[in-house]
């Protein structure tokens, strides 16, 4: 049975920006503060929702250092570092890894994509390069890649691939890899609106969107289904769909950052190729931050 890294729910943390788009590093760290203050069971730096793909390889390994420092081994710090670039996936890592984290994520090659031996390959290469515990990363809706639930069995064989988060929607493939894994493999939910289901079937918990905005609810649908008290998991996730539903109305990080700076979060923009939601798409945001009492009507 390999280690569990964390069981609970991880904040995908965004990457606040200044007006010109280049990084805010100081209201990074106070964001930071604010997950741990609010009870935020680990923190993932550099993922998608933190807009990895846009930054330079400096500002990367800068955020990644500064989280490490700031949350002082608090909860787990786990850093995006993977590529469709093997190599560079490579590199990435061994630069988190000198940074402190306690685990990496690393998400498939998108756009030149591989195939299943494909991933099988290029996860092997990286974890027999690393020290760190890996977290693989699967949401074919962003790379076109799917992994399937006999490549998750033979790469749970690695002792440094120890879970993953699993963004395909696809609930059947998820048990048949929980089924042919058991506790080779850890899953955490890669969807909010998934978090029960997956945990269900053995799941650990969620990386969450959601708890950028409510990171105590996101914790309690988690808490609640590890404690036992799998109704009022259930009852919490389905109070909170909407809500996780039109945080997703955009591409992935658009309307979490719209809701926190409308929260007066101040994470400023999203970086290019990313825009600002369109009028109509705020209204809906507005609302339903208004309904769960996060805004004033």
């Amino acid at each position: 049975m390999k280690p569990v890294l964390f069981t609970g729910a991880g904040v995908a943390i965004i990457t606040p920006f200044n007006e010109d788009q280049s990084v805010n590093y100081d209201r990074f760290c106070q964001i930071v503060e604010y997950q741990l203050k609010k009870g935020t069971d680990a923190i993932v730096v550099c993922g998608t929702t933190g807009e990895a793909k846009t930054l330079s390889t400096e500002e990367h390994v800068r955020l990644i250092k500064l989280c490490v420092e700031v949350v002082d081994h608090k909860v787990p710090v786990i850093a995006g570092a993977g590529s469709n670039d093997t190599h560079y996936a490579v590199t990435l890592s061994n630069e988190a890894e000198k940074c402190g984290v306690d685990a990496l994520l690393s998400v498939t090659p998108y756009y030149n994509k591989t195939s299943q031996r494909g991933l099988i390959t290029h996860y092997n290469y990286i974890a027999d390069r690393v020290s760190a515990p890996i977290i693989l990363y699967n949401v074919p809706s962003r790379t076109g890649v799917n992994i399937k639930p006999e490549t998750y069995a033979a790469l749970a064989e690695h002792p440094r691939i120890v879970a993953t988060k699993e963004a395909n929607g696809n609930i059947s493939e998820i048990a048949q890899t929980a089924a042919l894994c058991g506790d080779n493999l850890s899953i955490y939910s890669g969807n909010d609106d998934q978090a029960t289901a997956i945990m269900s079937l053995g799941g650990k918990g969620v990386i969450s969107v959601l708890s950028n905005v409510v990171p105590g609810v996101a914790h309690e649908i988690v808490q609640k289904y590890l404690d036992g008290d799998y109704i009022g998991s259930r009852n919490l996730q389905l109070e909170w769909l909407d809500l996780c539903n039109v945080l997703f109305a955009d591409v992935n990080p658009i309307p979490v950052k719209e809701a926190m700076n409308m929260m007066g979060l101040d994470v400023g923009p999203v970086r290019l190729p990313l825009v600002e939601m369109d009028e109509p798409s705020k209204a809906k945001l507005r609302a339903c931050l208004v309904k769960h009492g996060l805004l004033e009507g």
